[in-house]
């Protein structure tokens, strides 16, 4: 079976050595050409099944949202391959990407800065759909935006006003019914909900869990927020610094994780039948992307780690139905 989204030894570098100026240095009597880079996403293998919500989760600066953004062909990968439908797509023109631009939509994290506050919303609604589907008349653009507004909880009435006239929450059901105007397949979501108030929160993931069940649509959820995993994801992955640490099912990482990181993570959530929460405190700092340190990149802060997890990569393997990358699992010393 084909994935319907496939990321395939996926590398996204940023360089940060500036001008000429800065990258030159002198030592032992030459001149030498500086070169850093952030090593934002490090060699991620992974699928996204059709149908699936697959949320991917871990700490700010994890490189969630870039892998979020490399997928959509917002930033170009430094290496590694993003396939649609078993077709490659990150190296294609303009032009012969456009039929996956109607397949493949994106609802960005903040409401205030996603919409043009030059457009009503009826514009804003218009504009995607009489680009994508150039047929439809204007009583038929008409109809559909309309229908969709209603989809989401938005009054049709209300397209004459301007962005700054809505909440917050209404905002990103705007953004959601942008996304979903032109009938795609695949929608990427980066943390659609954390710029919103918690009351507001419930309310957009039951619209986006009702739109994935009416609509046959499915989900690359990016979040830090393991609350909402545990409501919405079907599948979670985990990643540490650019890499990925486990992918496994939503219930079964929740009720057994294998990974010494994502048992950390999971001890961190704040239960109310805890009377004394057995939180596992992880030692040291989170490593620089900038220079990344040998083999597992969690080797650092890791109880379980050995000369091994010092110089080797690990690789993802399947544990029981979950895939990990840990040495210390894969030798049997997590006890």
């Amino acid at each position: 079976m084909t994935s319907l989204v496939s990321i395939k030894n996926l590398y996204k570098k940023f360089p940060i050595h500036g001008d000429l100026l800065d990258q030159v240095s002198f030592s032992g009597g030459k001149f030498h050409l500086k070169h850093e880079y952030v090593h934002a996403i490090n060699g991620v293998n992974l699928n996204v099944e059709r149908g699936e919500a697959l949320c991917v989760v871990g700490e700010s600066g994890c490189g969630k949202s870039t892998v979020a953004r490399t997928v959509m062909g917002l930033l170009s990968p430094s290496d590694g391959e993003i396939q649609y439908e078993g077709k490659r797509i990150d190296n294609l023109s303009s032009s012969a990407m456009m039929p996956y631009r109607r397949k493949m939509q994106m609802i960005f994290q903040n409401p205030y800065a996603s919409l043009n506050p030059r457009m009503t919303i009826t514009q804003t609604l218009e504009e995607p759909v009489r680009w994508h589907q150039p047929k439809l008349n204007n009583a038929e653009v008409k109809e559909k935006v309309a229908e969709v507004m209603q989809s989401v909880g938005i009054d049709p009435s209300w397209g004459v006003r301007f962005p700054h006239e809505f909440s917050g929450g209404q905002r990103q059901r705007i953004s959601i019914a942008r996304a979903l105007i032109v009938d795609p397949e695949f929608i990427v979501a980066d943390e659609p909900i954390s710029a919103l108030d918690v009351s507001i929160q419930a309310q957009v993931l039951n619209l986006m869990m009702d739109a994935r069940e009416q609509r046959g649509l499915t989900y690359l959820f990016i979040t830090h927020d393991l609350s909402v995993v545990e409501h919405f994801g079907t599948r979670v992955a985990v990643m540490y610094l650019g890499a990925l640490c486990e992918v496994a099912p939503t219930r079964k990482l929740f009720a057994a994780p294998k990974h010494p990181y994502t048992q950390a993570l999971l001890s961190a959530i704040p239960r109310l039948e805890d009377e004394k929460p057995d939180f596992i405190r992880l030692k040291g700092e989170v490593p620089t992307p900038v220079n990344l340190p040998s083999g597992c990149v969690f080797h650092g802060r890791c109880p379980h780690a050995n000369e091994r997890c010092k110089k080797e990569i690990p690789k993802l393997m399947d544990v029981d139905g979950t895939m990990v990358a840990c040495h210390a699992v894969e030798e049997n010393r997590l006890g």
